[in-house]
């Protein structure tokens, strides 16, 4: 990936000062930095394998229930029983509830556009569906950020229910500390806490949560990543193929306008898929049981014509 130019040498958008990779991989291309998964990169992961232990990391679709925006009403399903068996089916589920993916035509920059500048009509005959990335599917090596783990066990305060920006430095730090090499094509999957902390609660402390993610008087705060530049460019330049946490958006809530939106910079601007909702436990307890906090992932994507979001059907295989 020699060619790849650095994040500070992408153009930028007008005035905006914000870098983009549109067309780098050409005009036609709707896959961002899937593209860093090579197939020698996926067989390089694969290698990795050493004990053939799956760990699911994907949450019931029901959960979070109910659904932190309170415009998403929880689906129906309905199981058809006849002498001959049985047939299901699910009504008014919202693809990203629960696990999931963000496709490309999730978040749009403005009067520029979704991803290489692409406009509502070209979405509405295809353009940058889930089902694209479905195609490629995001198998590569993952490597595990427990941020909570290293927070915890240095003696610093990151609680789940309040605002921390995770910046490059800590990231940095955490790596280090794993002794976790990053190499190109490599899936992040970074571990907060939330979601254990959020699972805990009781029916009440669930239920307080809906709503909240749209800030203003008493909007939801968790730990997440630093949203300005430098996390984009940290993940560009390590050749992130993409990246997902254990929080309801990736980025640390509520957003701060003085930082930016993540979501911006890297789904729309750098093509970089967006996972949230990631169960993470038994993956982060495997991982520092062994010591290694990398492993083969593989999610599928539902093959959904024009889908905007996508439940992340994910497995880390150690």
């Amino acid at each position: 990936m020699q060619d790849i130019p650095r994040y500070r040498d992408l153009p930028t958008l007008a005035d905006t000062g914000e870098h983009h990779c549109w067309d780098l991989f050409g005009r036609a291309d709707q896959l961002g930095t899937l593209n860093f998964l090579t197939p020698a990169i996926i067989a390089a992961a694969a290698q990795g394998v050493k004990d053939g232990k799956v760990i699911c990391l994907s949450l019931p679709l029901n959960m979070p229930y109910p659904a932190l925006s309170s415009n998403r009403p929880p689906y129906t399903h309905t199981v058809t029983r006849t002498r001959g068996g049985r047939d299901d089916s699910i009504s008014g589920f919202y693809l990203q509830c629960s696990s999931q993916w963000d496709a490309l035509q999730h978040i749009r920059f403005r009067e520029f556009g979704y991803d290489g500048g692409r406009e509502e009509e070209e979405l509405d005959q295809g353009a940058l569906g889930i089902d694209v990335m479905a195609k490629k599917g995001i198998v590569g090596r993952g490597i595990l950020v427990d941020a909570e783990r290293h927070m915890r066990l240095t003696g610093k305060r990151m609680a789940a229910d309040e605002r921390y920006a995770i910046g490059p430095d800590l990231l940095d730090e955490i790596l280090a500390a794993q002794k976790t090499e990053i190499r190109d094509g490599d899936i992040l999957i970074l571990r907060t806490g939330w979601l254990a902390w959020y699972l805990a609660l009781d029916a009440a402390g669930k239920a307080a949560m809906q709503g909240r993610q749209r800030g203003g008087e008493g909007a939801m705060q968790c730990p997440g990543l630093f949203a300005g530049k430098a996390t984009a460019e940290w993940l560009w330049d390590h050749r992130i193929s993409a990246v997902a946490a254990d929080n309801p958006a990736l980025e640390a809530m509520v957003v701060d306008r003085d930082e930016g939106f993540l979501h911006r910079r890297i789904l729309t601007l750098l093509g970089m898929p967006i996972g949230e909702f990631f169960l993470l436990e038994e993956l982060a307890d495997a991982c520092a049981a062994r010591g290694d906090w990398s492993f083969m992932l593989s999610s599928a994507p539902l093959n959904l014509p024009k889908g905007v979001g996508t439940p992340s059907n994910a497995y880390a295989i150690l």
